[in-house]
């Protein structure tokens, strides 16, 4: 039994049918611990981007969550642009076999082009569950954060042995830290909401903030 001045904070999933594995309610019973003592509406929290702190939703925002959650705009455009995306990635490991001089540039590179080509096969997955239109792998978007410009990746043809390794290095990255932003854009856009745009976004910034710290290492190595 819990004293009657004791306050307990519960934390606990709301039902994943009503409003998805990625909302949460927070509880906070106050008072006595009978069928009489008072307890607090749930408090719904709607987690922010990765890194970031979640939001309370207000009573109004709450009356308007999905049940179940479905996929909305941000979540499709995220899925259509992020295919083109990666489709560059691709293009850029393409050139390692015949240019790389590094090994350890190599293997990256052929890990990077394993990830990305399964990420392709799930965002092509879920956009046709969802009766979307799957934009052709090469269809880039202008304007998307980290992509390369024509003249980027003609530079990056051209290099070749330690200077290709640096410079592939140097876009990688720059790629890669724009498809965190694209991360950051679909949660600032509202979605995310539905649990697997949320699962599949936050393993693309997971794992691509992993690589970015790898090739930063390999940066630091290569130049010794």
């Amino acid at each position: 039994m819990f004293s009657s001045r004791r306050r307990i904070l519960v934390a606990a999933l709301v039902a994943a049918a009503a409003l998805g594995a990625s909302v949460f309610a927070v509880v906070q019973l106050t008072g006595d611990d009978g069928p009489d003592g008072p307890v607090a509406a749930p408090r719904v929290v709607q987690p922010g981007a990765p890194g970031q702190a979640g939001r309370a939703l207000s009573p109004s925002e709450q009356s308007h969550l999905p049940a179940p959650p479905t996929h909305t705009a941000a979540d499709t455009q995220f899925m259509q642009k992020m295919i083109g995306h990666h489709a560059q990635a691709l293009e850029m490991t393409a050139l390692v076999p015949d240019r790389a001089e590094s090994r350890d540039v190599s293997l990256l590179a052929k890990r990077i082009e394993t990830s990305q080509r399964d990420e392709i096969a799930q965002m092509q997955r879920w956009l046709t569950e969802r009766g979307e239109q799957i934009p052709r792998p090469h269809e880039h978007h202008a304007g998307m954060p980290g992509m390369l410009t024509t003249e980027q990746l003609a530079q990056l043809g051209r290099a070749r042995g330690a200077q290709f390794d640096r410079l592939f290095l140097d876009l990688m990255i720059q790629h890669h830290e724009g498809a965190l932003t694209m991360v950051q854009q679909l949660y600032g856009a509202g979605g995310g909401l539905e649990p697997a745009s949320d699962r599949f976004a936050r393993e693309v910034n997971a794992d691509q903030g992993i690589e970015i710290r790898s090739m930063r290492e390999l940066q630091a190595r290569l130049a010794r």
